[in-house]
């Protein structure tokens, strides 16, 4: 891999405008993101930072801008939520294991990368992209319906006191687990238990009830719950704001799209707040200065802590890679050009890692933005890293400004991003899709807008790998029925002798025996008839065999064997010799002898050999 090729300062100008133009264009985006989850929009901006500059500098793609994207911001999201859940709602606490879930799924990247599996990514069938995709879009809208409202479940004191019984067994729960680690709990004596008890307060409860009350309500399934309670709270300031924001996104849009809609959104209502002196919702506050290097992680590191994780880390990382790879090919398909698959991981991956420490979200390939740069004259990897550094140059110059950016604005943002990334092509295609097809993208679709993504994606996988395996062993079988000679016989074989009809039967295999066609085929030996005293399986059209397959094969000849058919096999391909060879089918069961390059040389051993009876 060349790290250093894709640089050219002789496009420097093209460079600069596509970087900057690019890096504008993220800033909304990357602070929404950010917003959407429990680290704040400052997670987003990081992220952006990070892995815009890195990805660009080690990958594939030349004119590739990276940061977070939908996607992977949806994902990020349940992640955080569930691992904030484990420690109580303490994003402080939580913070290591989510950067080791983060730096986990870079470094899965890299040797994603290394490893040459980058190629690969493109046999992910279309449905579960497609029904991941809707559902991100899903998820995104309706979760961000209440910030746009200004509705806050762990601000609603009626809705939080709820919880206050099960916040009390909760952190009650949590005491009895200490002292069972520390060694101090014994049934004989329960005197430091009802010490610690009585100094739980109020607040202590109230938080955990904040906490709970913010778990309930999470998700899609979450937010369609209390979305009746939030509508009798609306804000009505906050839903201005928002529907603002939208109104500017899309109606911008129809004056010039020079200007990213986004920004002008972002910018006009932010500072309409900012002027009229509304008391609004504001983001999350952005640490003024350099990201903060969190490697507190380490001293608490070791393989049991990671262990619950490495699953979701793998999936993270191979969304990110999908999501990364189809852009590149965006960018392929506009600039003429051809990326590397596996170095755009290894970028992707670096970028991930070194963001993942600095406390950024992670990210992939953006479509857009790197739609953007390419048309602003970005042509080499010098385009991506401007934009991460204009990112740093605003974080570090405007970052408290930025603190003062409306919650609903971002809301707003997010909005339009979730109604944009649905896969509305798929969607129209439904009432002409195959229904198997339909059902792996509804299945996706509806698990991971209600359930889980990671666990949706890979049950999507598993159907429609079944149902791809089903047809072509379907098709495999159809095509490599036993025939008698004189029934579709191929061309080769018109001049065979009909006196023999009786005594030799064909076998054509038409395609790869794999274990979803082996059924079929073990059928052979109870297809032919008593007359016959030699079947001709004629290979020269199966290019691939498997374990499966081969011991298929081998129960096949056992059984014909044991009947005194003698089996000949005609142009056997390269990899199922190897494999026949690898277990002695080859010569144990079929000699040498009984093994033909031309069916015309095999048929001048059955006329040799194979006397005429019938």
């Amino acid at each position: 891999m060349n790290f250093i090729s894709g640089f050219n300062f002789k496009h420097f100008r093209g460079d600069l405008f596509g970087g900057i133009t690019a890096g504008i264009v993220a800033l909304p985006l990357a602070l929404a993101f950010g917003e959407s989850t429990e680290l704040g929009a400052a997670a987003g901006l990081y992220g952006a930072i990070f892995i815009a500059f890195f990805a660009a500098l080690f990958g594939g793609t030349n004119t590739q801008i990276s940061g977070p994207t939908a996607p992977m911001t949806a994902v990020s999201m349940v992640i955080i939520a569930g691992i904030v859940a484990n420690f109580d709602g303490n994003v402080e606490k939580a913070l290591p294991a989510i950067i080791i879930v983060f730096l986990l799924s870079g470094l899965i990247q890299i040797g994603l990368g290394i490893g040459g599996i980058g190629k690969y990514i493109k046999y992910i069938p279309y449905p579960v992209v497609s029904g991941f995709m809707t559902a991100i879009g899903v998820i995104i809208l309706v979760t961000q319906i209440l910030p746009s409202i200004g509705y806050y479940p762990k601000e609603d004191l009626e809705f939080v006191n709820q919880f206050k019984a099960q916040a009390e067994e909760q952190i009650l729960e949590n005491i009895l687990r200490e002292e069972a680690g520390e060694g101090i709990l014994v049934l004989e004596n329960f005197e430091e238990t009802i010490r610690r008890s009585s100094e739980i307060t109020p607040a202590a409860i109230l938080e955990e009830s904040k906490t709970l009350a913010g778990i309930d309500s999470q998700g899609v399934l979450g937010a369609l719950k209390i979305m009746p309670r939030a509508l009798r709270n609306i804000k009505w300031l906050e839903l201005i704001l928002a529907l603002s924001t939208i109104f500017i996104i899309y109606g911008f849009k129809r004056i010039t799209k020079k200007i990213p809609s986004t920004l002008v959104a972002l910018f006009v209502v932010s500072i309409a707040a900012v002027l009229l002196k509304v008391d609004y919702v504001k983001i999350q506050e952005i640490p003024s200065g350099l990201p903060k290097l969190h490697l507190d992680f380490i001293s608490g590191f070791s393989f049991k802590a990671i262990a619950p994780y490495i699953f979701t880390a793998i999936t993270l990382a191979l969304l990110g890679a999908i999501d990364s790879l189809l852009t590149s090919i965006v960018a392929d398909n506009m600039t003429k050009t051809r990326h590397d698959p596996n170095q755009e991981l290894v970028g992707q991956g670096i970028g991930n890692s070194i963001a993942a420490v600095f406390g950024g979200l992670p990210g992939a390939g953006a479509t857009i933005r790197t739609v953007v740069n390419i048309q602003a004259g970005g042509k080499t990897k010098l385009s991506g890293m401007i934009a991460g550094v204009l990112l740093m140059i605003i974080l570090l110059s405007l970052g408290p400004i930025a603190s003062k950016i409306p919650a609903a604005v971002l809301a707003g943002i997010l909005v339009t991003v979730g109604i944009g990334v649905m896969d509305y092509k798929g969607l129209k295609a439904i009432p002409h899709m195959p229904r198997g097809e339909v059902f792996v993208m509804l299945v996706v679709l509806i698990l991971s807008s209600v359930w889980n993504l990671i666990y949706a994606v890979g049950i999507g996988l598993v159907i429609a790998s079944i149902m791809f395996m089903k047809k072509i062993g379907d098709l495999t079988a159809k095509r490599s029925d036993v025939k008698p000679l004189k029934e579709e016989a191929w061309e080769d074989e018109s001049g065979f002798p009909t006196n023999l009809k009786e005594e030799v039967f064909i076998k054509h295999v038409n395609g790869p025996l794999f274990f979803g066609s082996t059924s079929d085929f073990q059928l052979l030996a109870n297809q032919i008839p008593k007359t016959a005293s030699a079947v001709v399986i004629r290979l020269g059209l199966m290019p691939y065999l498997d374990q499966s397959g081969l011991y298929a094969l081998e129960d096949v000849f056992q059984d014909l064997i044991e009947k005194d058919i003698t089996i000949l096999l005609v142009n056997p391909q390269e990899q199922p010799t190897y494999m026949m060879n690898r277990i002695d089918i080859i010569p144990d069961l079929i000699p040498q002898e009984h093994i033909f390059e031309t069916f015309d040389e095999c048929m001048t051993w059955v006329k040799a050999n194979v006397e005429d009876k019938y």
